[in-house]
């Protein structure tokens, strides 16, 4: 823990996020080489995301599979001014982008979050489902993506 900030408990880690450049090539060496997979994969229009405290859109395609209990999700940008996903590939290419933690009550855990000094760089709330990627990469280099979704919508106040 940096000094000044407060500790924030959270649930365990459950999925893996893989930024690349060629998802379905990459998908395809995961599951002949180490038999991860089959993955889902999906085309999926971000519209709506706030970026850094700015409306924004994008487009990526994403793949899911499962490894034990840890959820493997692969990330390829496609399309969209300020694509998170394509400043990580320019910054710092393939890799490991993020560790998704599922939780029970998004604003307590965003509230929790700007407790230990940590702000959302990317946020979507939408259709019962939200997510908010933290500024955790300083130290280590991965974000920590706030993951809910349940019957109501969230608001936005605790960004």
């Amino acid at each position: 823990m940096m000094a000044g900030l407060e500790k924030t408990d959270l649930p365990p880690v459950s999925q893996i996020g893989i930024v690349v450049r060629d998802l379905q090539k990459t998908a395809d060496y995961y599951t002949s080489t180490f038999g991860i997979g089959p993955f889902t994969m999906l085309d999926v229009n971000l519209d709506g995301v706030i970026l850094r405290g700015k409306p924004g859109n994008m487009k990526i395609k994403v793949g899911f599979a499962q490894s034990g209990a840890m959820q493997i999700e692969m990330i390829q940008p496609l399309e969209g001014d300020n694509n998170l996903y394509a400043e990580f590939l320019d910054a710092k290419g393939e890799g490991i982008h993020h560790l998704g933690i599922q939780v029970d009550d998004f604003e307590a855990a965003l509230a929790g979050m700007a407790g230990a000094g940590f702000q959302p760089v990317l946020y979507r709330n939408q259709d019962g489902f939200a997510f908010a990627y933290m500024d955790t990469d300083k130290v280590g280099g991965i974000m920590i993506e706030l993951i809910w979704s349940g019957q109501n919508r969230v608001s936005s106040k605790a960004i």
